[in-house]
């Protein structure tokens, strides 16, 4: 029999990031139990009709619910402030699957443009192909979330601050607009994380992660989670997940819930390290521009005073010279590995135009802010000031 090892008391991030959701088995095991095993047996035929039926609590099968997968599940939710969460098998099914299990043929979904390559394939062309009709707009026009508002809207989605600009888009007023239109509002939260921005309590219905990044953090697996009112879960995402399978597996979830206790010393200390190395940066001449959500500069400042916690983890910037200068001062980095991942303990730095992105047109890059000479860089946990000697031997590439 397992029992919750935590009481119902409130508990604050960095504790209720050690404790909270664990249940454990007669062994009294310290670390959380991984149980890796498909179904599960019952004591007769009776109570397997019961468990079926939902008249009686326990586990039926892995792809629905299993116990170290739901000790993940209920971690996430303490963090975020959420009534319920289904874990999945990377960030896209969560993506896919927070819309998906929504939406049907005839509805019309409005998004914000500025999307993660994947993002904007799962809303212009999967739901496309089933009937749902999608709007894209600039996701910080409040006026443009509006006029794109249909009679049959049932969805707004963005993610903020955005991939790879960083923009940061006004959550309390778009839920605000979403909820005066009869929709709901999605947010994918990965760039911000659970430490410095809280969409449920600015008004979002959904909120969306990719826990291969900052909630591992440290490259070992995939995973994501959708989070919501319980009333949301059970009518829209219920059905949907047991049906389809994004389930996630539970190693996987058990190593999520080994990253979810170090989360907050992580985040804290990358973006104390993104802040400098932003500062640093801004001061080059071989930089045009950089877009840093803690820097009074950013163009969205009084939007993040008001609805994020701290800066962020990653930091967007622009090399004179276009492609060929990026490619010269990626290639020059000795520290800061070339990668498309984010939120590593490791530094990564990205060319979004030829990788992330590269499936947008030329056009629609440009729209977005997506030049040749953009890169995108993920701070990880070295020292700093290793990073910026790292950075300033790049920049004399660049020279």
């Amino acid at each position: 029999m397992l029992k919750k090892a935590d009481g119902g008391r409130k508990l604050r991030p960095a504790t209720a990031m050690v404790h909270r959701g664990t249940m454990r088995s007669g062994f009294g095991e310290t670390s959380e139990a991984l149980f890796l095993t498909q179904g599960f047996v019952y004591d007769s035929a009776e109570a397997a009709e019961a468990r079926f039926k939902g008249e009686e609590p326990g586990f039926i099968y892995s792809r629905y619910a299993n116990p170290t997968t739901r000790m993940f599940e209920e971690r996430m939710m303490a963090l975020e402030g959420a009534e319920d969460a289904r874990a999945t098998a990377s960030g896209m099914a969560a993506v896919a699957a927070a819309m998906q299990c929504q939406v049907t043929a005839g509805d019309h979904v409005v998004a914000a443009r500025a999307l993660f390559g994947s993002c904007r394939y799962v809303v212009e062309t999967v739901l496309a192909r089933c009937g749902v009709a999608c709007t894209l707009i600039d996701g910080r026009d409040l006026d443009a979330w509006r006029a794109a508002v249909r009679p049959e809207t049932k969805v707004f989605f963005l993610e903020s601050p955005t991939n790879p600009t960083l923009e940061v888009i006004d959550i309390a007023a778009v839920a605000e607009i979403a909820h005066a239109a009869g929709a709901r509002l999605v947010v994918d939260n990965v760039f911000a994380t659970p430490m410095q921005q809280r969409p449920l309590e600015l008004g979002a219905d959904v909120v969306v992660y990719s826990a291969t990044k900052h909630i591992d953090g440290q490259g070992r697996c995939l995973g994501g989670i959708v989070l919501s009112s319980k009333n949301w879960i059970d009518e829209y995402l219920h059905d949907y997940f047991r049906h389809t399978g994004p389930s996630l597996s539970p190693f996987n979830a058990w190593t999520l819930l080994k990253g979810l206790e170090t989360l907050p010393l992580r985040v804290a200390h990358q973006t104390r390290s993104a802040a400098r190395i932003a500062d640093f940066l801004i001061e080059r001449q071989e930089i045009a521009k950089v877009l840093y959500p803690g820097r009074a500069d950013h163009p969205d400042a009084d939007v993040i005073v008001r609805q994020m916690s701290g800066g962020s983890t990653l930091l967007a910037f622009e090399v004179n010279g276009g492609k060929r200068a990026a490619f010269a001062f990626s290639n020059a980095l000795e520290i800061i590995l070339i990668s498309n991942n984010l939120g590593d303990a490791k530094s990564l730095i990205t060319h979004p135009a030829t990788t992330t992105h590269k499936n947008l047109s030329p056009e629609a890059r440009a729209e977005l802010g997506i030049s040749d000479g953009l890169l995108r860089l993920s701070v990880g946990l070295e020292d700093v000031e290793d990073l910026m000697e790292d950075l300033e031997g790049a920049l004399t590439a660049v020279r």
